[in-house]
């Protein structure tokens, strides 16, 4: 099953996920795992560890980014450990290969585009997150926790 929203804050995206939950589960649906997927954009460090936490607490599994999902692509081509603003992420994958100029927000070719690069990310996501310690999800920029989801999905292919 996939449920998609557009939530105006994590927090947000959070509690409509557990009513979801709850909602499924009285109707008597069965799933494994509910994850949601969340930037830190510029939401303030404790509303965002605060949803963190709250999905946590809830058996919900969190695939975040600091500070924005393009991290998770550029970690495809190479490890960043520094923080940048979210639009330098977008020039940057506007220079990489097979992205030349072509980066766009929602492009639903990405997936395809970078799937031969797909471990190289993985294990930069997992490099760049295990320096944190401990893990604080609204000050470890940059940080991604896409991985997990993505290795999650890939249990299934």
């Amino acid at each position: 099953m996939e449920v998609a929203i557009k939530a105006e804050d994590p927090m947000s995206l959070v509690k409509y996920a557990i009513e979801l939950k709850k909602d499924y589960l009285t109707d008597g649906m069965k799933f494994e795992q509910v994850w949601c997927v969340f930037d830190k954009d510029d939401f303030p460090l404790g509303e965002f560890n605060n949803a963190v936490k709250l999905a946590q607490e809830k058996k919900l599994k969190v695939a975040y980014s600091n500070q924005a999902f393009e991290l998770w692509y550029l970690m495809h081509f190479d490890y960043m450990h520094s923080a940048i603003g979210r639009n330098v992420y977008i020039e940057k994958l506007k220079r990489k290969p097979g992205m030349e100029g072509t980066y766009r927000k929602n492009d639903n070719s990405m997936y395809r585009k970078l799937l031969d690069r797909q471990p190289n990310a993985i294990q930069n996501a997992e490099r760049l997150i295990s320096q944190y310690s401990p893990v604080n999800p609204g000050r470890d920029n940059p940080s991604t926790t896409v991985h997990c989801l993505v290795q999650e999905l890939n249990r299934f292919i």
